[in-house]
């Protein structure tokens, strides 16, 4: 049986290069001892921001540099926790770091405060009479914009002190499936055992060994069910208590006031995708179901491939020059930032124990991103690497032209940039092969990005629109009630297509996105975005590839909404929604007619 590698034993040029942020732990010590000093000189303007807006400009100056500093000694802390969790030193440091953060956030929570404690008007006049403030003047419009939603300044204070506390569930969840968790070997169809990890089977060839791997992922949950209940009904409760001390008609107000879209968008995504993307999903498990020739398809049978005999494989250094070819379309600079990011180490790849699951990219400021996942030589790594290169090169350029605060769009649109790429390397792929094989392959793969993103994430965005609906009225979730909830919204989706047994009815435990706001259903606004600008540039080449560039580029600088306008796709409308789940059918309308044609 094949042995998980530690941290220790994986080659060194399949992680990321942590030193690149500090070269050495101490070099970290230093700089996270530092911080008290640095957060001094942002406190030393408290109860000054009436004296004038060079006072102000002074302070936020401070108070960017600080954040900067902030910024690298969490990120370090954090990527090492994520490449290692069962390291004693990463988490005692990680903890370290969570209290500094809460220290410099109560701390400085007096800006925000002070500076709305000023006479109605003397913002917009300080903008005014101070130029130099101008790279400031959209976080001020959204302080403005908060001030009824804000606590007196004691509260504040208060409430960014306890942040760390707050954040106990997420950090329950996380520690508890990195560093305790664990599974007996599974088999596979010719009864051989195999080392089982955190969803590690997902979607393999082999159905036996996929549904093994599912049964055994099952039954440890179980061990965790009621305790991730808990965790979970706790950062429930914890954001409607939060809407109603700030004044929101409930926490799903509080949580899109901070991704600065409205209710009826965040609905109308739900119930447009979730209504109308139903019979084009069903009509592709139908498909599923008569060639892998199930009796009954269950939950883990939605991502085995259809083909399992054409599963092309790719090495990294093959994968590479592939995603350099597919992405050349979106210009130089961005082809530069791309190439720097595979040949410097930005990526870990390795699939060791204590590593955080799934994927993820963390832009550190003044650094660069770090990409973090698995990679088995599938060529389906390859779409996730370029995923969360979209990220990355939507974290580079938006450093390179914009102030901190200016860089990071709100989480309504931040999986645009990765859900395009996705699709672009898809289409070159196809672009590049005339076997038909390789043709529904592709699709395929497609196909499992709009699974991921329209269904699964979306469905986790349903079970969360439900479950706050019941917090709001009283009602404590529990283990119990995800349960119920969430078996309840699978059946109603599929139609009777998909069994939803225990493992199906528990699946909202395994995704920490839920401790993350209303993060899940995010991923189909972002690829609602990311479909159309993909036709956009599909159709009208390197002009179109241009304009996407210079979104990138403008980084938070504008509201989502605005930053869609921009890319040519306006989300106040259901149209968009309604072409993308078009699209999808049009994908399995392909597939089918292909498998038909055998």
């Amino acid at each position: 049986m094949a042995k998980r590698l530690t941290r220790e034993e994986v080659p060194v040029e399949q992680t990321w290069n942590i030193g690149d942020i500090f070269p050495s732990l101490e070099e970290w010590e230093a700089a996270l001892t530092a911080l008290p000093e640095h957060t001094a000189r942002v406190t030393k303007f408290k109860g000054q921001l009436d004296q004038g807006p060079q006072e102000l400009l002074h302070c936020l100056d401070a108070l960017e540099a600080l954040q900067i500093r902030a910024a690298r000694v969490m990120a370090y802390a954090s990527l090492n926790q994520s490449g290692d969790g069962t390291n004693p030193q990463h988490t005692a440091n990680a903890s370290r770091a969570a209290s500094m953060s809460a220290f410099m956030q109560a701390e400085t929570s007096f800006v925000q405060s002070e500076a709305l404690a000023l006479p109605e008007g003397t913002l917009p006049s300080y903008l005014a009479a101070e130029p130099a403030l101008a790279p400031y003047q959209y976080t001020l419009e959204k302080w403005i914009a908060s001030k009824p939603h804000l606590l007196s300044p004691e509260s504040e204070m208060v409430l960014a002190a306890l942040s760390e506390v707050l954040d106990t569930p997420v950090n329950i969840y996380e520690r508890s499936r990195t560093a305790d968790m664990a599974f007996s070997p599974v088999t596979n169809s010719k009864g051989e055992p195999l080392p089982m990890a955190f969803a590690r089977y997902d979607g393999d060839a082999d159905l036996v060994l996929g549904r093994n791997a599912y049964h055994e992922f099952t039954k440890s949950l179980k061990s965790y069910h009621q305790t991730y209940g808990t965790a979970w009904g706790a950062e429930v409760k914890k954001n409607v208590v939060l809407g109603r001390l700030r004044r929101y008609d409930s926490a799903i107000h509080m949580l899109l006031d901070r991704q600065e879209v409205t209710a009826d968008i965040y609905h109308n995504i739900h119930d447009v995708i979730l209504a109308e993307l139903a019979p084009h999903m069903r009509r592709y498990a139908r498909l599923r179901k008569r060639v892998l020739g199930l009796d009954q398809m269950f939950y883990c049978d939605l991502e085995v491939p259809l083909d399992p005999t054409f599963s092309p494989s790719t090495t990294y250094g093959e994968a590479k020059e592939l995603l350099l070819a597919a992405l050349a379309v979106l210009g130089p600079e961005y082809s530069a930032i791309m190439e720097s990011g595979l040949q410097n180490r930005w990526v870990d790849r390795a699939d060791n124990i204590g590593k955080r699951t799934g994927a993820f990219c963390n832009s550190v400021y003044g650094v660069h991103p770090y990409i973090s996942m698995s990679w088995t030589n599938r060529m389906r790594n390859a779409l996730t690497l370029a995923h969360e290169l979209g990220h990355a090169g939507q974290g580079v350029l938006a450093q390179r032209y914009q102030r901190l605060a200016n860089t990071r769009p709100t989480m309504f649109f931040i999986e645009a940039p990765s859900t395009m790429n996705e699709i672009l390397v898809a289409d070159y792929i196809l672009s590049q092969s005339k076997d038909t094989r390789m043709r529904r392959w592709v699709i395929m793969q497609l196909l499992m990005t709009y699974h991921h993103n329209f269904v699964r994430h979306l469905i986790e965005g349903e079970l969360q629109r439900r479950t706050y609906a019941l917090a709001e009225q009283g009602q404590p979730i529990t283990a119990n009630v995800l349960d119920e909830v969430q078996g309840a919204i699978l059946e109603e989706f599929w139609g009777g297509e998909v069994q939803i047994d225990e493992g199906a009815r528990r699946v909202w435990m395994r995704q920490a996105h839920y401790y993350r706001g209303l993060y899940p259903y995010s991923y189909a606004a972002g690829l609602t975005i990311g479909t159309a600008v993909a036709k956009a540039i599909r159709e009208q080449g390197p002009e179109a590839a241009k304009t996407w560039v210079e979104v990138l580029k403008a980084g938070g600088t504008k509201k989502p909404l605005e930053l869609g306008r921009m890319a040519g796709v306006d989300m106040q409308s259901p149209l968009p929604i309604r072409e993308a789940v078009a699209y999808v059918g049009s994908l399995v309308d392909e597939v089918v007619t292909s498998f038909d044609q055998e």
